[in-house]
């Protein structure tokens, strides 16, 4: 999938390398907060795992935390299972080892990642059976539109029609889905200027390959064209940066209509090959 592919369903997840770990405690800090400690827990923890155990006092003056606030947050962090407590005079703490630390932090994570997801399955569950979903996605970045590309293909029942008109965007993932369903029995017809892509599925069994009667060498924004069975479809264009934009309905009026008006204008297939 490149970089910079987008669609509109979902956005863009946060962007974390864990390849290495943090080299720097403010690194180690932000990572902490990404998992639910605040700013002050995560530099006392730290600050104890420097220390081995200690005081309030201790602690302030080898962190930025007052040492008032120190006794909050310890008690905070006693509480989420992260340090030890000796109640003597002055209160001492000790941090967990970083075994039981990550075990911790694990099973916390995991507890919320559940109560969320539960919350979301349970409102989608409690959607108004009349409400209907929108007709028309759009996909931007030619790894996405591969990918979509592959899944409206892979779920043709009788036909699939299909023009591309750059060989850069006839990715192999869609080759094969092509050859896949051709052998599977469904009409399958590939559409395209380029030699290359005629090339690469001229001689696949059951697959139809057609050349543009009139390709239309000042072309420079089409894309692809997909047509599923009688009820998905998606069109691509290239913009000027080069990068690709899709829209795609599957089961939609919208749908049924488009195919209806790129089969009566057959140019329409043949300037997108």
């Amino acid at each position: 999938m490149s970089e910079g592919d987008d669609e509109t369903e979902l956005g863009d997840p946060v962007r974390t390398d864990d390849r290495t770990g943090p080299d720097d405690e403010g690194a180690a800090v932000e990572a902490f907060e990404r998992l639910g400690l605040t700013g002050y827990e995560a530099k006392v923890f730290i600050a104890l795992h420097r220390l081995g155990s200690g005081t309030a006092r201790d602690v302030a003056e080898i962190t930025d935390v007052p040492r008032s606030q120190v006794y909050s947050v310890a008690e905070n962090l006693e509480a989420r299972g992260l340090l030890e407590v000796h109640h003597a005079s002055p209160i001492r703490y000790r941090p967990v080892r970083v075994e039981e630390a990550r075990e911790t932090l694990r099973e916390r994570f995991e507890h919320e990642q559940e109560r969320a997801l539960e919350y979301v399955e349970r409102v989608q569950e409690e959607m108004p059976a009349e409400e209907t979903t929108e007709e028309i996605w759009t996909v931007r970045g030619s790894g996405r539109i591969d990918d979509r590309i592959v899944d409206l293909l892979s779920n043709a029942e009788d036909r699939i029609v299909f023009a591309v008109r750059l060989p850069a965007l006839f990715d192999s993932s869609i080759e094969s889905v092509l050859e896949d369903r051709a052998t599977d029995g469904v009409s399958v017809t590939a559409i395209s200027s380029a030699q290359r892509v005629r090339d690469r599925l001229e001689d696949r069994e059951n697959l139809r390959v057609q050349e543009p009667r009139e390709p239309r060498t000042e072309d420079e924004r089409s894309g692809r064209i997909a047509v599923v069975d009688d009820d998905s479809v998606l069109l691509s264009v290239v913009d000027d940066d080069g990068s690709e934009t899709a829209i795609w309905s599957v089961e939609s009026l919208f749908a049924s209509v488009l195919i209806q008006l790129i089969e009566a204008n057959e140019e329409t297939l043949e300037r997108a090959a």
